[in-house]
């Protein structure tokens, strides 16, 4: 390497010491900017698409779930406000004019800004897995799609569910979510009406 290099390589070195607070609230408005996206993301999804995605899960599925998107949620929200914190430091904040003073406060804010970069990346990383993880979670116990769903009406009560069985004696509807269903046997002599539906709502 040659002499002009090195004292090229030296120059930028010294410049970094003034230079480094800056390019670190630069990377933490981009990574506050990021995860007000994603946290934006996720507030539309669940309103969009989380009651339906519930509607198919078990009580305890549910809770799982919600649990999971709420943890998610406050951990991209703390992300969001470290990295806001890293991007503009804190309010109220009086400004140095005495060089070695300015020069402590550079450095402690050099390393403030970067743990809360440190931690903002550790929500980001943090909320999406958990909100991930809701979302197999209940895609992976979700029912399957109930086939042959009907609404039947006898003199005595009405029943909307799966239909299971049906002979010239009976008639067997299951309701109920999740793998065991409430089976409901209804006498075919006391049939009013046997009417397939789109869902029993």
């Amino acid at each position: 390497m040659s002499g002009a290099s090195e004292r090229r390589w030296a120059q930028l070195a010294r410049e970094a010491e003034f230079t480094q607070l800056g390019q670190l609230r630069r990377q933490a408005e981009g990574w506050r900017t990021a995860l007000t996206g994603l946290t934006g993301l996720l507030a539309v999804l669940t309103v969009v698409k989380g009651p339906d995605t519930l509607a198919g899960a078990t009580a305890s599925v549910g809770v799982v779930a919600t649990v999971m998107v709420v943890a998610a949620y406050v951990l991209l929200l703390g992300g969001m406000l470290l990295a806001a914190r890293a991007a503009h430091g804190r309010p109220g904040e009086d400004v140095l004019l005495a060089g070695q003073a300015l020069r402590r406060w550079t450095g402690g804010e050099v390393v403030r800004v970067t743990r809360s970069l440190r931690w903002a990346a550790v929500g980001c990383v943090a909320g999406v897995a958990l909100a991930a993880g809701a979302l197999v979670l209940l895609w992976a116990t979700a029912d399957p799609p109930a086939r042959n769903l009907v609404r039947v009406t006898t003199d005595q009560a009405e029943v909307c569910g799966e239909l299971l069985r049906a002979d010239q004696r009976e008639i067997t509807v299951g309701t109920g979510k999740g793998p065991v269903k409430n089976r409901h046997v209804l006498p075919q002599g006391r049939l009013v009406s046997l009417v397939p539906v789109q869902n029993c709502d």
